[in-house]
């Protein structure tokens, strides 16, 4: 497998590309993508606008993922430049995740159990000329609905309390317009209880924040709830 430039960074993965059609997704502590590819294989069949995932050529790495190559900017692009506004972002997102909850889940058989993304965010969401396409599913779990919505919640209010966020304004704007978009079908609950409670343990214990941020999730509670 003959591996091309660098696409892009992340907090855990590196984009190479590979030709006109696919990019190779390289975890750089080797994690292993294997389920993160049968699930993104699982949503395509139902309808759900992910990358097509490819076959690892021979002798993979077992933090190679191989899939479809994107083109069109990221929402956060989008915003940043004005293509798209801030209500317009909420409200794709907010279809993206009741979309994304309609589909059972993979593993469990429960009849509330669903797949959850619990990290769409506007650079996790791909504007291509087919439509938005959600990336980055290394995060994904099945459980209930409600923590997703609490999860692109919170981090989109941790980027509007950033006193240092260029993005501050956008991100206040598209939260309100994503948590319309909840519509009141979940409770989100508060900083005690429920799903908002454990949006932040999750967010307080991701080894891939800073301590900066971990420091902003009180401000973006409580941003949330305000909102609420």
């Amino acid at each position: 497998m003959r591996i091309g430039r660098l696409l892009g960074s992340g907090r855990s993965a590196d984009v190479f590309a590979l030709d006109d059609g696919r990019v190779l997704r390289r975890y750089r502590d080797g994690h292993d993508a294997t389920e993160e590819a049968a699930l993104m294989s699982y949503l395509a069949d139902r309808g759900f606008p992910v990358p097509v995932v490819h076959p690892v050529p021979a002798a993979p790495a077992r933090g190679d993922l191989v899939m479809q190559r994107l083109s069109g900017p990221t929402m956060l692009q989008a915003l940043a430049c004005g293509a798209l506004t801030p209500r317009q972002a909420g409200r794709v997102l907010a279809r993206l995740l009741h979309r994304l909850h309609g589909i059972p889940a993979r593993i469990s058989r429960a009849a509330d159990q669903r797949v959850l993304h619990l990290d769409l965010h506007p650079d996790n969401v791909v504007l291509t000329p087919r439509g938005p396409v959600v990336i980055d599913w290394c995060n994904a779990v099945e459980g209930a609905p409600g923590l997703d919505w609490a999860m692109s919640a919170l981090i989109l209010a941790q980027v509007a309390v950033d006193p240092d966020g260029g993005p501050a304004p956008l991100a206040h704007s598209t939260l309100s317009s994503l948590l319309k978009g909840l519509g009141g079908s979940v409770d989100l609950g508060d900083e005690k209880a429920g799903f908002l409670r454990q949006a932040r343990e999750r967010r307080a214990g991701d080894r891939g924040l800073s301590r900066r941020e971990v420091g902003l999730l009180d401000a973006a509670t409580a941003l949330v709830l305000g909102r609420l």
